[in-house]
This record gives C-alpha cells, sequence and structure tokens, in this order.
C-alpha cells in the first residue's frame, strides 16, 4: 500500500489553495533566522483571536494529509510555521513554540499550542521548553529575554 492510498486527500478548491499557500510560505519562513522568523508570526498574530485546540488539531490534520515534508519527523519547523498561518487565514492563531525536548536528548522542536496544550505532538506541553512564543494575548514572548 503507498503513501497516497493510507493519506486522505484534503484541501479542494479554495480551502484547498489557502493551505497550500500557507504550507509553501511556511517552507520559505523556515529559512529565515529565528528573530526574525518571530517577528514575522509576531506581525501574522496580531488582530487575531485565540485559537481553540479543535480548530487548531484540524488545521494540524489538514497541513500532514496534504505535505508528506510537513508530517515526517523532522518538519516540525515548517508543519508548526504552516499551522498557524493557516489558522490565521481563518481569523484565529494559536501559541506557536520553538524551543527543545526537556529530556535527552535535548533535540530542537517547533510546535503549537492552542488551550494550554500541544496539538498533535506524542509529549506533553511540560516534555518541551519553549525558547520562543509567539501568542496572539500577549505579541511576542521571548523566555531568553530578548535578542535573535
Amino acid at each position: 500500500m503507498t503513501t497516497e492510498m493510507t493519506m486522505p486527500r484534503r484541501g479542494a478548491g479554495a480551502g484547498g489553495m489557502r493551505l497550500r499557500a500557507a504550507i509553501a510560505a511556511a517552507f520559505v519562513l523556515a529559512r529565515l533566522k529565528p528573530g526574525r522568523l518571530r517577528r514575522v508570526l509576531a506581525r501574522c498574530a496580531r488582530g487575531a483571536r485565540p485559537a481553540s485546540y479543535a480548530e487548531t488539531l484540524e488545521v494540524l490534520e489538514a497541513v500532514t494529509a496534504t505535505s508528506r515534508r510537513c508530517a515526517s519527523r523532522y518538519g516540525c519547523l515548517p508543519r508548526s510555521v504552516a499551522v498557524a498561518l493557516a489558522c490565521r487565514m481563518s481569523g484565529v492563531w494559536p501559541d506557536w513554540c520553538a524551543g527543545v525536548w526537556a529530556t535527552p536528548p535535548f533535540s530542537p522542536h517547533a510546535w503549537v499550542l492552542a488551550e494550554g496544550r500541544t496539538v498533535g505532538e506524542q509529549a506533553e506541553a511540560a516534555d518541551l521548553r519553549p525558547l520562543m512564543v509567539v501568542t496572539v494575548r500577549e505579541g511576542v514572548q521571548d523566555e531568553r529575554g530578548g535578542g535573535d
């Protein structure tokens, strides 16, 4: 059985084009330096309302069904950015986080939070240590004390 057979086809029509645009933009933005990426996402978050867990999970599932690279183990940064951008197209914004796993092997990771819970992650929020957070409620929060 091929991957095409197991993954549902999503996003026909206008919603699909918007989703693909968010994914394409996410791959471009994922190449930016961390500080610049944070600033761009903070601008995107302005004026949005906080995303619910259900809304964010639905968008995450659509992103991973549309892009194999976002669905991969190493696609966390473009996946999280794509989810945030696709949510923003609906007028909402999840908390976008970049940081590290709090348990060994302490590798970098990016994820989204909604209603205080990680969305689509095998780990709980306590297993992850955010270094940058872009949230609609407080603008930009950088736990390192600023800087890029």
